[in-house]
């Protein structure tokens, strides 16, 4: 999941972002509203965590902006973290169009947690956990694994597998393009290359296909999961 956090204190921002993309996340982090504004224009960015106090234009614009249809993706979940918990503060910014909203210093197994709900809401999900086949992701756990006669088989994942995984179970049955993977994979003031998707790739395949399940590429567009014929699916 790619996520824009928008924050001028650089020790704070610093501290998130080392917490989200530990976690799993693509974080792209800019100082201001002006930049953000720019890349959200740009970019179609999963999720974002605006602060309100910030120079210039404050994040309350910013997040009244977002919401125009000229943005990349207009809809998506924005949670304020900020230092203000005036009530008028917090009404505010769920009136201008934010989702969430929560008061700084917070504990990041919270900001977690509150990150997964906004995303489950927004993909239309009823459950901390995806599932394809037997393949379950337990979202709110970090736990990958196989379900096969009763039991759970532990997949073992790396960070950039979890999100190229996940990416692609969200869309399941539709093929993901490798552009999205990409996008997923990389923060925006970074490159990711094509031959790196397919190593994440090639490297599911192994782990997935023990269980029943294929990762098929689409020519000239990405990849989709497959329930193997040969397993009786």
């Amino acid at each position: 999941m790619r996520l824009l956090l928008v924050e001028d204190d650089v020790l704070v921002a610093s501290g998130i972002k080392l917490g989200l993309t530990n976690a799993g996340y693509a974080v792209d982090w800019v100082g201001n509203a002006e930049r953000a504004e720019e890349a959200l224009r740009q970019e179609p960015f999963d999720i974002a965590i605006i602060d309100i106090g910030l120079p210039q234009m404050n994040g309350l614009e910013l997040t009244r902006r977002l919401r125009k249809p000229d943005m990349a993706n207009p809809s998506m979940p924005v949670l304020i973290l900020t230092a203000r918990d005036a009530l008028q503060d917090r009404v505010q910014g769920l009136d201008l169009g934010a989702d969430d909203y929560m008061v700084k210093p917070c504990e990041l197994p919270e900001l977690l947690a509150r990150l997964r709900a906004l995303l489950r809401r927004s993909q239309a999900a009823t459950s901390a956990v995806l599932s394809f086949g037997p393949i379950e992701l337990d979202t709110a756990n970090r736990r990958a694994y196989a379900r096969r006669d009763g039991q759970e088989l532990p997949i073992d994942l790396g960070p950039r597998e979890w999100t190229v995984l996940e990416y692609l179970m969200i869309n399941a049955p539709k093929p993901a393009g490798k552009d999205k993977l990409l996008q997923a994979l990389t923060g925006w003031d970074k490159e990711i290359t094509p031959n790196a998707v397919e190593v994440y790739i090639s490297r599911l395949r192994g782990k997935l296909e023990p269980h029943g399940v294929a990762l098929r590429s689409i020519r000239g567009f990405g990849y989709r999961l497959e329930l193997r014929a040969a397993d009786g699916q």
